[in-house]
């Protein structure tokens, strides 16, 4: 079998959607011929946790791990609850105190391009003498955080290898990256920063058309897009909620505000009775104070359900008995081509799929074309309301269900042999 190292900062007991993208890609990787040698962090300062992922690491597979200096251990001292949520990437707009703008520029400006900066010389000491003693000539990279890709730079520099690095999420362009009270030349250091990862990695793998169109503006290198995915659809054996559930699963951050949606759920609520006596809105994860202040302003408080977070076997049950799962991405240019991977989890599912996101956004053309909900603008209200009072008759009947297609493209066993190929 050939030998590829992946250099990651997520890995189990690591929760959240970071962790699953490579663990998953590892979990399939020997059936396509490929032995997969993982380098983590010894010591990582990880926002949540999931010890469930950890049956998913394949048996007798090699790790190797090297101790990290994580800033954020610091700034806990002085706030673990700021510091966990700047970590996690929710930032809230409103009402920052002194503390919080203080620790979004230090962030931004000193910490370039992320705080696990001081993870990558160590690594590149430390790996030189894996890759002789493994015999690997393949290693990739996975950011963010982006300093990860750092290390592959340093590595192919010095030695003969392959280097492939792999984007779950675009870097300068990203929509949180705005917020970080950057400076002119803290800007231009990032920026300096991804065009050397793009220009020096052999190839690039990115999860959307959009992050391989504004690459391919800045880089020649081959740049493959393979999207996230899901283990396998499962069928539908959890009895279904009895209440109208509208469920989130994962962080709604303070930009993912679906107003609109709000609005129109408040109307359906007072114009008709028997969906105000059957709707609940559900998140399971991390909410903004923006988000639910929003839903109370319109009158939807009674309504609303917060669960935090919970393992992802438990968001996958969830998932599947609720009768409608909610979907949002911030209403940007820039986040078109930001295509969330709780959304492969809802189509296998196989419940209906509410989106709420911004104009030309590339999860709505995947929704579309496997049949598995509905995708409206911002501005949307008349038809936004007109498929909701359809799928909430539908649900009075019990009839509320999804014909979808085309969902195998997207398992992550499939998406595996994808990269094989490509690797």
């Amino acid at each position: 079998m050939k030998k590829v190292l992946v250099i990651t900062y997520y890995w189990p007991p690591a929760g959240g959607p970071g962790v699953q993208r490579w663990l998953k890609f590892v979990k399939y990787f020997r059936d396509f011929g490929v032995e997969p040698v993982i380098y983590i962090p010894e010591n990582p300062h990880y926002p949540l946790t999931d010890t469930t992922f950890e049956k998913d690491i394949p048996e007798d597979i090699t790790i190797y791990k090297h101790p990290i200096f994580e800033p954020y251990r610091l700034a806990g001292i002085l706030s673990s609850k700021k510091t966990k949520r700047i970590s996690s990437g929710i930032i809230q707009t409103k009402n920052q105190s002194v503390l919080e703008k203080i620790m979004l520029w230090i962030r931004g400006n000193l910490f370039i391009p992320d705080a696990r900066k001081y993870w990558v010389r160590p690594s590149i000491k430390f790996l030189y003498s894996v890759l002789e003693k493994e015999g690997i000539e393949t290693i990739i990279t996975t950011g963010p955080p982006h300093s990860v890709h750092l290390i592959g730079h340093y590595l192919k520099e010095f030695k003969k290898v392959t280097w492939i690095a792999d984007f779950r999420d675009p870097w300068t362009s990203i929509g949180y990256h705005k917020k970080l009270k950057l400076t002119k030349l803290a800007e231009n250091r990032h920026k300096e920063l991804e065009s050397l990862v793009l220009n020096n990695a052999d190839k690039i793998v990115v999860t959307s058309k959009t992050t391989q169109k504004e690459f391919q503006q800045l880089t020649k290198r081959p740049i493959k897009v393979i999207t996230n995915g899901f283990d396998s659809v499962t069928p539908i054996s959890i009895k279904l909620d009895e209440k109208f559930t509208i469920s989130h699963i994962g962080s709604m951050l303070t930009g993912r505000n679906p107003k609109n949606l709000w609005k129109v759920l408040a109307e359906l609520v007072q114009e008709h009775k028997d969906f105000s006596n059957s709707l609940k809105l559900q998140f399971i994860g991390v909410v903004s104070e923006d988000v639910l202040e929003s839903i109370a302003n319109a009158g939807l408080k009674e309504f609303v359900e917060v669960l935090g977070y919970v393992s992802h076997k438990e968001a996958l049950k969830y998932q599947q008995k609720s009768q409608i799962l909610l979907l949002a991405e911030i209403d940007s240019p820039e986040t078109v081509g930001i295509i969330p991977g709780k959304l492969f989890e809802y189509m296998a599912a196989a419940r209906p799929i509410i989106g709420i996101g911004p104009e030309g956004w590339e999860a709505a053309n995947i929704v579309s074309e496997t049949k598995t909900g509905a995708i409206f603008e911002y501005s949307s209200h008349f038809q936004l309301k007109n498929v909701l009072l359809n799928w909430f008759e539908q649900y009075q009947k019990q009839a509320l269900s999804v014909s979808s297609q085309n969902l195998n493209q997207y398992s992550r066993r499939e998406l595996t042999r994808k990269l094989v190929e490509y690797i």
